[in-house]
């Protein structure tokens, strides 16, 4: 059979009783981990052991090592009984441990496992955390999760390396100020070492096999503590209390023509290329902006009981796993083309929609509705085979409508023919025609502010303005290239 058992956080005579008794067993392998463990180097003093060091010394990367230790304990048994000893406990951040529990059970071992005093059990000692009544996340520094939530006291351990501390430190930077002051612990139940230390400070020697960082901040960071803010803003600002969703509907529209044109302003190859880090930092406020409002209205509707973001957020993932089988299911596809018709149908079903047209907002401004409805058509085939077709249909309007001179009425409906299909166009050009026309009105703002600055325009001639305008339109550099 195997016993695992953990070897405490220190010296062998930390190590449980029951423990000690099976390790010294004169009848047993003993295989250790790692001797880089007080206990376990005191260990090797008393008796013959195995270490697992050279596997770490030769495996590429720790999902092989654990792996090739599984195989050795269990590959041991195989002549007698085996005692597995880890640091701590083998309940905590033991990831061969598992991995031995299922080999065992396919090769018929028995295993009994022994729990140790582990550095968590010390932790929550010297800090006084209670889990059950304020919670505690305990996270692995090589492995930080994305998003790394900071909304309960939070234990980041195996800090063994500078390297990973640096990379640890890094991230947490992007949530907390450089002065954000954690607990550094080492060495728990040996030498004890403790020290507050601001994020900043944080250096090489705060690395190592048994360190550990507390965080605990004041004010809780990230999407926790956006959602918190709002609601504390709903319940202590007289403007926020006042706001209902009809009230707040034109600062959502505006807080997304304001992302849109910060968006615009990126590189059209973004994000490929080089990042332009200033255009970037605006699209992070202006994303942050309509975020707000997003969240605004999700508290809102959280006070009537009817949903709240994290409902939001978890209504968007159920959706997006959905309506992206050939990602999270066995449906295979063959382009990007076979994806986007999938997708419609998938959302029809979801839907329950008649048409492909249901579902376009009306409110929509007329062009990208336009853009819209095309591309819903098109995903079923309805759709010029080339684009001769297309620019043959805006000839072919552009004479409808000067065919229908006055014809007040009709001029007007065939000027909107033709709007329609130069929206078509711009879609078999791969343009948006939103962003195309605002780009164009930039252009036409820009020259215009030019010519008004060479003098008043007053009393000159169409011809002496054009000549302005002409001369505004060289001086500009070539941005064809970037769409302008």
């Amino acid at each position: 059979m195997i016993l695992i058992a953990g070897l405490g956080p220190a010296g062998f005579d930390a190590t449980g009783a029951a423990a000690r008794e099976r390790l010294l067993d004169p009848e047993a392998t003993v295989v250790v981990r790692t001797l880089q463990h007080p206990a376990a180097a005191e260990l090797a003093e008393l008796r013959s052991i195995v270490s697992c060091d050279d596997i770490y010394d030769a495996a590429g990367d720790f999902d092989q090592v654990y792996s090739a230790i599984a195989e050795r304990v269990v590959s041991l048994a195989g002549s007698g009984p085996v005692v597995y000893a880890v640091p701590g406990s083998p309940l905590v951040g033991e990831r061969s441990v598992p991995l031995i529990r299922r080999a065992a059970v396919s090769s018929g071992v028995a295993v009994e496992v022994l729990p140790g005093t582990s550095f968590l059990d010390l932790v929550l000692e010297r800090t006084g955390i209670d889990p059950l009544h304020r919670g505690l996340q305990v996270l692995d520094a090589r492995e930080l999760p994305f998003p790394l939530l900071l909304h309960l006291p939070t234990v980041i351990a195996q800090i063994d390396t500078p390297l990973v501390l640096y990379e640890a430190r890094d991230i947490l930077l992007r949530l907390l100020p450089p002065d954000t002051e954690v607990l550094w612990l080492s060495d728990l139940g040996g030498a004890d070492l403790e020290e507050r230390v601001t994020l900043e400070a944080l250096g090489e020697r705060h690395a190592g096999l048994r360190a550990s960082l507390v965080i605990d901040p004041a004010e809780t960071p990230g999407w926790p503590g956006l959602l918190e803010t709002m609601g504390r803003l709903r319940r202590e600002c007289p403007w926020d209390r006042r706001q209902t969703h009809h009230s707040l509907a034109g600062h959502l529209i505006e807080e997304a023509y304001e992302a849109l044109a910060a968006l615009e302003s990126l590189p059209p190859e973004a994000p490929g290329g080089e990042p332009d880090h200033a255009a970037y930092a605006d699209v992070e406020e202006e994303l942050g902006d309509l975020l707000l409002q997003i969240v605004f209205h999700a508290n809102l509707a959280a006070e009537t009981g009817a949903f709240d973001a994290e409902a939001v957020a978890e209504s968007l993932r159920r959706k997006l796993v959905f309506r992206h089988p050939h990602v999270f299911g066995d449906v295979e596809v063959d382009g990007v083309e076979e994806v986007l018709s999938n997708w419609e149908i998938l959302k029809g079903e979801e839907k329950r929609r008649e048409s492909l047209m249901d579902g376009v907002p009306e409110a929509l401004p007329a062009l990208a509705r336009a853009d819209a409805l095309q591309r819903r058509a098109a995903r079923v085939g309805f759709d010029w085979r080339d684009l001769d077709g297309v620019v043959a249909k805006v000839h072919e309007e552009l004479g409808e409508l000067l065919q229908a001179a006055g014809n007040t009425g009709a001029q007007a409906a065939e000027l909107g023919d033709l709007l329609f299909s130069v929206v078509n166009l711009a879609r078999h050009l791969g343009a948006d025609p939103e962003q195309a026309l605002r780009r164009a009105c930039g252009r036409f703002e820009r020259r215009f502010r030019v010519i008004e600055d060479e003098g008043t325009l007053a009393g000159l001639s169409l011809e002496e303005m054009d000549e302005r305008w002409e001369a505004a339109k060289a001086a500009e550099p070539d941005a064809r290239g970037s769409g302008e």
